[in-house]
């Protein structure tokens, strides 16, 4: 059976920040903590080795495969920032319009730097796929009592 490799963990998500190397990515990866920590309300915790996620919801597909997801989050690579929303939400692409410099993939936004982007735009890409995901994913006791 398939095993998720990117779960919740008990990883520091301030060391892990403190190992960016780029100072001024660090930085940037500082601000995005800190935007999504207060839009979600959710603490970050760290999923898999490099993204730090906020919130969490369970999904199950028709195919029979479930598992735990961060509802966003963010990792500082060595390229660019990866942003992760949810996938399906419609919102998403007329946000994004407005977005600033980024590039999008399925799952992923990436973006090289925070001073690129529209802080406010980001809120709304955050507070628009944590709604779309609470409302197409029941949210668990134990997403509950996180916040």
């Amino acid at each position: 059976m398939y095993e998720l490799k990117t779960k919740e963990n008990d990883g520091d998500v301030i060391e892990f920040i403190e190992s960016v190397e780029n100072e001024r990515r660090k930085a940037d990866a500082y601000r995005l903590l800190d935007v999504f920590a207060e839009t979600t309300g959710y603490p970050a915790k760290m999923w898999g080795t490099s993204i730090i996620g906020f919130g969490s919801y369970h999904y199950k597909y028709a195919t029979g495969h479930e598992g735990d997801a961060a509802l966003v989050g963010f990792s500082p690579r060595k390229a660019n920032f990866s942003l992760y929303f949810a996938t399906g939400d419609e919102t998403r692409e007329e946000l994004l319009a407005s977005f600033g410099k980024h590039k999008s993939g399925k799952a992923c936004v990436y973006i090289n730097k925070v001073a690129d982007i529209d802080e406010d735009v980001l809120r709304s890409l955050i507070r628009s796929s944590v709604d779309f995901l609470k409302a197409r994913y029941p949210i668990s006791s134990k997403d509950s009592a996180k916040r």
